[in-house]
């Protein structure tokens, strides 16, 4: 795969208007990887319809270009449709890479919209690497067990996916000029789309979207019983923020799997990460790695956690949460 001077597509998302938030990362790991590469440049995609405002929105960040897909059948999302779509635009744009964010949307058509290329695509990606002649994308195998190092052979243009959580949005660089605004001529027929979209998916009102929450509040190992868990509840309320939690806490049923952090869970970029009791297995760090700021509080000072915190206390969580609580109170 060589890599000079990369022509990239990032295919953005949005849902009835509004972005997904995981359109400024996937937007961010782009802006990296092009600037790896001398030369390189990164073009954005926006599908739907009526979404030339969300296009314009995008104009101010670090663009060479923007490619308006505006068509009638594109209101709402089929698999059919926005494969049919993206691949006009890819023929017509000639991006060596292409990178997406690893959505439930995406999961449904960019096996698709590759194979139909002819093309392969390595999905659920949590890093990259540059290399000299190529770059190597990172992705965890085994639920999280292992990370492989993989990197395509044949000719582009390329697929990657890369984890919610795995770039940071905030880091997204903005340019001197805005980015201009390309319409791309999308020839679909009402008869092409094999499927009828119905209402869309909402999740369960018991569940949690931690992805959303800028404060998280994560108990390990180290709360020791579920009878300790309201304590570390009460601080993440106090706070303004969700509890979360590591795969033991989740497995043993002390909190709903939707707590969870890690491989198996959910991938957070929180402004805020407070781990309590929490050692640090890789599983869970790629998970929340990508927080802005990560505090960790372990008794044990060789804890893995203290690698990837900006801050950290080696100390006992039974003393310092109340006393954490308390001074939150006071204010």
């Amino acid at each position: 795969m060589a890599v000079t001077k990369m022509k990239i597509l990032v295919i953005t998302e949005q849902r009835e208007g509004k972005w997904n938030p995981v359109t400024s990362e996937i937007l961010v790991a782009a802006q990296q990887i092009a600037a790896a590469q001398t030369g390189s440049r990164v073009t954005a995609a926006v599908l739907g319809k009526g979404v030339r405002r969300l296009a314009e929105e995008l104009a101010a960040h670090q663009l060479a270009e923007i490619l308006l897909l505006e068509h009638d059948l594109l209101e709402r999302y089929t698999p059919d449709g926005f494969t049919l779509a993206l691949r006009q635009a890819i023929a017509q744009s000639e991006p060596d890479l292409v990178l997406l964010p690893h959505t439930y949307q995406v999961r449904d058509y960019a096996p698709k919209l590759a194979a139909s290329l002819g093309k392969g695509m390595i999905a659920d990606c949590v890093g990259y690497r540059a290399e000299k002649e190529r770059v190597v994308f990172i992705r965890q195998m085994f639920q999280g067990k292992t990370a492989a190092d993989v990197s395509f052979a044949g000719a582009p243009p390329w697929f990657v996916s890369f984890q919610a959580g795995a770039f940071r949005g905030d880091q997204i660089a903005r340019g001197s000029a805005a980015a201009p605004i390309t319409p791309i001529s999308i020839e679909l027929k009402a008869e092409q789309i094999r499927t009828t979209p119905l209402e869309l998916f909402r999740e369960a009102k018991q569940a949690v979207d931690l992805t959303q929450a800028p404060i998280l509040v994560a108990i390990g190992r180290g709360i020791k019983a579920p009878e300790n868990i309201p304590m570390a509840k009460k601080l993440a309320e106090l706070m303004g923020g969700e509890l979360a939690a590591s795969r033991p806490i989740c497995d043993e049923g002390w909190l709903p799997m939707d707590r969870q952090i890690g491989s198996s869970g959910q991938t957070v970029a929180p402004k805020l990460y407070l781990a309590l009791g929490i050692s640090g297995a890789i599983q869970h760090v790629v998970g929340m790695k990508g927080s802005r700021t990560i505090v960790a509080i372990n008794k044990d000072q060789n804890a893995p956690i203290f690698e990837v915190a900006d801050y950290g206390i080696v100390g006992d969580i039974f003393e310092l949460i109340p006393a954490l609580s308390e001074a939150l109170e006071k204010k």
